[in-house]
């Protein structure tokens, strides 16, 4: 059964298709008016270069502008290799979302999807390449058996993706076209990871690649190119070749919209349209419309100031709630408007009490969950939203936003309203009843009760959280100490258990669908920072860390086993809603708000960049999942 733009539930057998055409059904062909500015010397016509079936996209269904062709995309980055940041953006991927969290086919034709353990991929005939070669089933071959297979390539194996239980899948070549892997079990997680910003690719140029592999390549020339490149031997050779995701080498072929050019310095990046890119729009243009994205390193504290003087068409990195104002005042002078998306974290400021914490009386403290709901409702959220972002942003669990189906406001709302006088009680309930002379109540071992905060060091915007929290906290009898850090000490001291509490965001993912596995939510790693060493113990299989001994949170992890093992999205559903619930009731982080705005600065010419939109990297991929091909300049520039 062939469907069309729907989810991809790894239910039963059944398989997916694109907006793709055969070649009787496609728009009459339009080449590309402005290739011979980045390809000059000539390519062959458009129909020998795209697909047979190549992904038609018709914007004036979707509400958007059928485009022209022409014109640069400049945008600043704040370091060399957020170059990387072009293949996030492109979003070109196997399977991807839609704006409204869809998963369909992208670069693949269809998917076919049996029991959720088998997955069978068509690849759209005709494809190539960046540099004009057929992109086949080889080049899963090749990565799957020479590159991920390989001892000298990839030590550590297969991505945990690709592991069911430890059990990786049997990879089959079909046909030039067709590719299949099957697990013993179902495998929820294959085709979402496929679709994330930073993609796994499972696939690689296998015609590039191997004359760096010496079971293919002449080792003689293997030998000059390892000593060229001042390295070990030809295994790190080939790897430095293969920078799929930090678009590095020039040479190096790509399915994305646009490829890096040798054209370019240490300081400014120039990404140029592939002319075998695999979509069209519904007139026959080839995507993308955009020439060139031009990208220039800043130093990031001068990002604003050089967005205000004109310098970016688009800019969204390295600007912040807090230059609004600044970019406002120049969009008269400079042509362009700055647009507020709400970013898609789950929260902005969160709290996370440390459950497994060195300290006996601490941790005893916290995993009271009287004590977390009392922290809780002290705090005065729609405060922080006013003196922090100018009330433009919501009061919040650290839960999700209203733009995921997962959504419930009993989630959000929790224990979240501002309730002195039921934190007071529940401090009371708990025993901590006695004060010192200054109103801070004491432990019962005689210590105070004040909280050590520690910070990563990097945002100002946490440390004025957290001065305005800590004047809320101490009317309830609460002291807090503030202890600014940096990240990997921070993460240290977390899972080592020397750490009492910590300010972090919020889960980075706030608009999750039941299919998008809920790893930040449960303990898998140390980054769990409710009880980082219960995440470590389960990352090292019992080799460190501490067994989860927490009710809750065992109940977190075993819902999240339910969920791998699920076959269809309603059960799927259920048991993520029964994660947030845990997490909503049980307080195990304490959020502040949500939907605090991103300004996107959008050049006034450059169209079909929506006025409202969500930034978010997973799912979202920044401006990816709004088609950053198809955007355009209504004016020649």
């Amino acid at each position: 059964m062939m469907l069309g733009r729907v989810l991809l539930v790894p239910a039963l057998l059944f398989a997916i298709g694109a907006a793709g055409a055969g070649a009787q059904d496609l728009p009459p062909l339009k080449e590309t008016a402005t290739l011979d500015k980045t390809h000059p010397g000539g390519l062959p016509p458009i129909a020998e270069r795209i697909p047979e079936d190549p992904l038609v996209v018709d914007l004036p269904a979707e509400g958007r502008e059928t485009g022209r062709h022409g014109g640069d995309i400049r945008t600043l980055i704040g370091r060399a290799k957020d170059v990387r940041l072009i293949n996030v953006w492109g979003y070109a991927r196997l399977v991807g979302y839609t704006e409204d969290l869809d998963l369909v086919p992208d670069i693949l034709a269809d998917v076919e999807v049996e029991d959720g353990s088998s997955f069978t991929l068509h690849l759209r005939k005709g494809h190539k390449w960046s540099d004009g070669t057929p992109f086949t089933s080889e080049d899963f071959r090749y990565y799957w058996d020479e590159v991920v297979n390989s001892q000298e390539l990839t030590p550590s194996g297969p991505d945990p993706f690709l592991l069911v239980n430890g059990v990786p899948p049997i990879f089959e070549v079909l046909d030039e076209t067709t590719v299949r892997y099957t697990w013993p079990e179902p495998n929820p997680q294959f085709l979402p990871t496929l679709a994330q910003s930073r993609p796994p690719f499972i696939y690689r140029p296998a015609h590039y690649l191997k004359q760096f592999n010496p079971k293919f390549g002449d080792q003689a020339q293997i030998d000059k190119w390892v000593q060229e490149a001042n390295v070990r031997n030809w295994a790190p050779l080939h790897n430095l070749k293969d920078e799929m995701y930090d678009a590095g080498n020039p040479d190096l072929p790509s399915l994305q919209p646009w490829v890096r050019s040798a054209d370019d310095s240490d300081r400014r990046a120039v990404m140029i349209r592939n002319p075998y890119f695999h979509r069209i729009d519904s007139t026959g243009q080839q995507l993308p419309y955009v020439d060139r994205v031009i990208m220039t390193v800043s130093e990031g504290g001068l990002i604003a100031a050089k967005t205000q003087a004109g310098e970016a068409d688009l800019q969204a990195r390295g600007l912040s709630f807090s230059d609004i104002t600044v970019l406002k005042r120049g969009e008269g002078g400079e042509d362009y408007t700055t647009r507020l998306w709400p970013i898609a974290k789950a929260n902005q400021i969160t709290i996370y009490p440390n459950l497994t914490t060195n300290d006996p009386v601490w941790r005893d403290l916290f995993r009271d969950v009287r004590f977390r709901r009392a922290l809780s409702h002290a705090i005065d959220r729609e405060a922080i939203n006013k003196v922090l972002f100018f009330g433009l942003a919501h009061a919040s669990n650290n839960a999700v936003l209203d733009a995921s189906p997962l959504y419930d406001e009993k989630f959000v709302n929790a224990y979240a309203s501002f309730d002195p006088e039921a934190a007071n009680a529940l401090l009371d309930e708990i025993g901590l009843t006695e004060r010192r002379a200054d109103g801070v109540r004491m432990l019962e071992e005689g210590r105070p009760l004040e909280l050590i905060i520690e910070t990563a060091g990097e945002s100002q915007e946490e440390i004025d959280a957290l001065e305005l929290i800590k004047d809320m906290w101490a009317e309830v009898g609460i002291g807090m100490f503030i202890r600014p850090s940096q990240r990997d000490i921070l993460r240290n001291r977390a899972f080592s258990g020397d750490l009492m509490m910590l300010v972090w965001s919020g889960f980075d993912n706030g608009i999750p669908t039941p299919l998008m596995a809920p790893h930040q939510r449960v303990p898998l790693d140390t980054t769990f920072y409710t009880g980082p060493a219960w995440g470590g113990f389960v990352m090292s299989k019992g080799e460190s860390g501490q067994k989860i001994d927490y009710e809750p949170v065992r109940q977190l992890y075993q819902a999240y086993q339910d969920w791998l093992q699920a076959t269809d999205e309603e059960t799927m559903a259920a048991k993520w809603k029964e994660i947030l619930a845990i997490h909503a009731d049980q307080q195990l982080s304490i959020g502040t708000v949500a939907g605090v705005r991103q300004p996107v600065v959008v050049k006034n010419s450059l169209k079909n960049v929506p006025e409202k939109g969500v930034y978010g990297w997973d799912p979202g991929s920044q401006f990816g999942i709004y088609r950053m091909d198809e955007f355009f300049f209504d004016t020649a520039q």
